[in-house]
């Protein structure tokens, strides 16, 4: 019974409930130790359905001990599932397949394991709710916590409940609600109390106990009513407490206890063993379970809390830990426990020791063939202290560097590769180093640094130079003059396809987007950089044609971790195109996977395009607070990735309001270096055109219209002819200008636009029949696209000629979220609920839900209905 956990209880309770309704929900216990956390776990472990049917539990137990092995908590937990591997979709059976050495498979996307284990819990949960229990959260190795909290954030409608018990102040889990659980109050206290403790005693339990649950129960076997206590900590007074019990036991039972304590899963038949040699043997357990030390439930022994394990490692002498060490490595000899023998090998070394060094080695490069490159980078980075040269440890080191890079441990990446630098002197090492720290910096938002690194990285490696140079174009890119031209100049000179694209798409005449490609190999990774570069040569439509074949790759494969780029690309194209619906769907889902896969460039980068969204909707509240978390989380010193589309989307909203010398502010700011030469600082001209007519003051936009003159010229576009014709016609006046515009051809939402001012011309030159027809149109194409606040002026300038402007028709996709439209279309092809799934890397049971919440918004009872609806 659970004494003073009553708001605890019943918040699990409402979870539970909500999992057999078919919902699904996460739930992080935070607390410090002995609080009662893993209570409460054996508490919802025991709940039981209405009628009395017990919950399927799947339960882990991290360990301190345990976490540099890849994949030891995820393991714990699903492997009683891992029967149903085979109702996986291919990438994602693989991959976890790989993770747990059941199958060989290439190294893959680091959080498609994480989707993996949620279609493997979604598909468990078609049997009934699931509750998944993870104590000790704080333990994880870092691809299971990786992976387990990518499912948990992508929970919906599967019936699953996963609650994790951690420490205050570590295990981060953002975007997971969490739970205090804190001390008992005095007289829940009490009710843990022994009722013959004598008064003077127990005062002094309930006061050095401080309600913690633990500590009620444990202090009283070392209190005494006259002991005057001392300064230190709870934590340390409960270890002292569990100390004197362990010093008792007999030095056999010792032995087997330390023996318990360096190894991680509790497999009893590998600690008899290892124990042997050491003098513990099995009749020692009975005097530790006997102190209520520990627990044996089958072959398996386990701890009766963390800090028991902590105080028995604390209590030996440092020569016992390593033979503790060394006596395990001795009994794992079997393949599939190679990583915890590398691991106790390593632990039982006190120098270097190159055999050591590389059997550790082995155990990083499997670990990264399994894709668990945090579990790879701990490894490498052991391997490298324990090295017998220098040469040596500088490999291990750049190995480690590299596998942060691919785990998201930016820091640490940088970190060790600075680290590998400072042990050997060779240029092409060091140009690798530079490749390294170079990616490191850039995704941080260090581009001085990345830029600085990547072209001195270049002079030092004919080998790498090209790809370093292609590479340093994107941290230059953000820096602008000098560092731009300086970049372009010496990719001027070299023989590579992607590089003579840069080159020409800045520079000169474009080249053709689709013949590059096929020119830089098949993979998404080699072709994702030529994306951003169509839109600088003006290649909207073969960009979003390169774009939308990559992302239908990147889910075929289950590659998540370029998405977000790709997604981004694509709503770019969308949105140019007039179709900004379909980009509101793609930015929400980049957002999402952005946000899991920890890339905030990426995220601000998209929140940035969702607020130029927001601005053409005339969203003004939404708008500003997508610009402001855009802006947010920049690493020190450096500038959010989406400045300068938050400068756009600042601009837009302005103009649209009617506010047009604050919107001449902000648009002239996106002409200046470092943005002047980006993609929305061009695109954005014609609005500051518009601006400063509207302000009175053209001469503004004067040099911007320049510039945009000339790149119209030089990447050949109707739509981009089209609106230097319409500044034409804003700066002059000249009716044939506006005609020029409207015959060139441009896309909806602009063509609109130029509809709309030169309707408005027409009327001040009170040619009212003229203007009616044009304003109509743009009117009819301003409501389609939801572009609020240009309809509602082509409506006041339509009823200002006298005629009275229609209302907009109603939209049946209007009232769906981003991911219930996004989900309906597929549905309406025809795909399956596992198939879409599959593509969006959700389970079938939420996209089941997204359906369930679509069809009455659309008035719809099937997928026959759907397929017939244009979304």
């Amino acid at each position: 019974m659970l004494h003073g956990r009553g708001a605890e209880q019943d918040r699990i309770a409402a979870l539970v409930a909500r999992a057999r309704a078919g919902e699904s929900a996460a739930l992080v216990l935070r607390g410090g130790p002995g609080i009662g956390k893993t209570a409460l776990l054996d508490w919802a472990a025991e709940l039981t359905s209405p009628t009395g049917r017990p919950l399927r539990v799947l339960r882990a137990s991290a360990a301190e001990f345990e976490a540099e092995l890849p994949f030891a908590g995820l393991s714990q937990l699903v492997r009683p599932a891992l029967d149903r591997l085979d109702r996986l979709p291919a990438p994602q059976r693989q991959v976890l397949a790989s993770a747990f050495g059941l199958g060989g498979g290439a190294p893959a996307d680091r959080l498609l394991v994480g989707l993996a284990v949620l279609s493997l819990l979604a598909d468990l949960a078609d049997d009934g709710p699931l509750l998944c229990l993870v104590d000790d959260a704080h333990w994880l190795d870092s691809v299971s916590a990786e992976a387990l909290l990518f499912a948990a954030r992508r929970l919906h409608a599967e019936g699953v409940v996963m609650i994790f018990a951690a420490r205050d102040g570590v295990f981060p889990a953002p975007g997971l609600p969490e739970l205090t659980v804190g001390a008992l109050a005095p007289a829940d206290a009490v009710q843990l109390l022994d009722p013959q403790l004598a008064p003077e005693v127990r005062m002094r339990v309930l006061g050095e106990a401080q309600g913690n649950p633990l500590a009620l129960i444990e202090l009283p076997r070392v209190v005494r009513a006259d002991d005057a206590g001392g300064p230190l900590p709870l934590t340390d007074r409960l270890q002292a407490a569990f100390h004197g019990q362990v010093d008792r036991l007999t030095a056999g039972a010792r032995t087997l206890l330390l023996v318990a304590a360096v190894e991680d899963t509790g497999d009893l038949d590998v600690l008899l063993r290892a124990a042997a040699p050491l003098g513990g043997n099995p009749a020692d357990l009975r005097p530790a379970e006997e102190a209520r030390l520990v627990e044996v439930t089958g072959r398996r022994l386990r701890f009766r809390h963390p800090l028991v394990r902590a105080t028995v490692h604390a209590a030996a002498t440092y020569p016992e830990r390593l033979a503790a060490h060394r006596a395990l490595a001795d009994v794992l000899t079997t393949p599939d426990t190679a990583d915890r023998r590398a691991w106790h090998l390593a632990a039982a070394t006190t120098g270097p020791d190159e055999q050591v060094a590389a059997t550790l080695e082995r155990t990083a490069e499997q670990a990264r063939a399994r894709s668990g490159y945090g579990a790879a980078l701990a490894a490498f980075e052991r391997a490298a202290e324990l090295s017998g040269d220098a040469a040596a440890q500088a490999r291990r080191l750049l190995s480690a560097a590299e596998s942060g890079l691919q785990s998201g441990h930016l820091d640490n990446a940088v970190r060790l590769a600075e680290r590998a630098a400072g042990l050997v002197n060779e240029p092409a090492f060091h140009a690798r180093v530079a490749w390294v720290e170079g990616h490191a910096w850039f995704w941080q938002g260090g581009h001085q640094t990345a830029y600085d690194l990547m072209s001195q990285g270049a002079q030092l490696d004919p080998g790498q130079r090209d790809a370093l140079l292609v590479a340093a174009f994107h941290p230059a890119w953000y820096l602008g003059e000098p560092y731009l031209s300086a970049c372009l100049d010496q990719l001027a000179t070299l023989d590579h396809p992607v590089a003579r694209y840069q080159v020409a798409a800045v520079r000169g005449r474009p080249l053709p987007l689709a013949a590059v490609a096929a020119q830089v190999g098949s993979e998404p990774r080699d072709r994702v950089q030529l994306c951003g570069l169509g839109f600088v040569a003006g290649q909207d439509a073969e960009t979003y044609e390169l774009a939308s074949g990559l992302v239908a790759r990147c889910r075929a494969d289950g590659v998540l971790g370029l998405l977000p780029t790709l997604l981004f690309f694509l709503a770019e194209a969308e949105f140019f195109h007039g179709r900004h619906r379909d980009a509101e769907v793609s930015l929400d889902e980049a957002v999402r996977v952005a946000r899991d896969g920890n890339q905030p460039l990426w995220v601000s980068q998209l929140l940035a395009v969702q607020a130029v969204l927001a601005a053409v909707a005339g969203d003004e509240a939404r708008c500003q607070e997508l610009v402001a978390s855009a802006l947010d989380g920049a690493a020190a010193g450096a500038e959010a990735g989406g400045r300068a589309w938050t400068l756009w989307a600042q601009g837009l909203l302005d103009l649209g309001q009617g506010r047009a010398e604050s919107a001449v502010t902000g648009l002239a700011a996106l002409q200046q270096n470092p943005y002047a030469h980006q993609v929305c600082a061009y695109r954005s001209v014609p609005d500051l055109v518009e601006a400063a007519v509207r302000a009175g003051a053209p001469e503004q936009a004067d040099e911007a219209y320049t510039r945009f003159l000339a790149w119209a010229e030089r990447v050949d576009q109707p739509w981009a002819t089209s609106l230097a014709y319409r500044c034409r016609a804003l700066l002059s006046g000249d009716e044939q200008d506006y005609l020029l515009a409207l015959k060139a051809g441009g896309r909806p939402f602009e063509q609109a636009r130029t509809e709309l001012l030169y309707g408005e011309w027409l009327r001040r030159a009170r040619r009212k029949a003229d203007a009616r027809g044009r304003l109509h149109h743009a009117l009819g194409t301003f409501d389609q696209l939801g572009a609020a606040p240009w309809a509602a002026r082509a409506r006041g300038e339509l009823e200002a000629t006298g005629l009275r402007a229609p209302q907009p028709a109603a939209s049946a996709a209007a009232d769906l979220t981003p991911q219930e439209l996004q989900i309906a279309r597929l549905a309406g092809t025809g795909l399956s609920n596992r198939d879409i799934a599959a593509q969006l890397f959700l389970s079938p049971k939420t996209v089941a839900y997204h359906l369930y919440k679509a069809y009455p918004k659309l008035g719809v009872t099937s997928r026959t209905e759907l397929a017939a609806l244009a979304l």
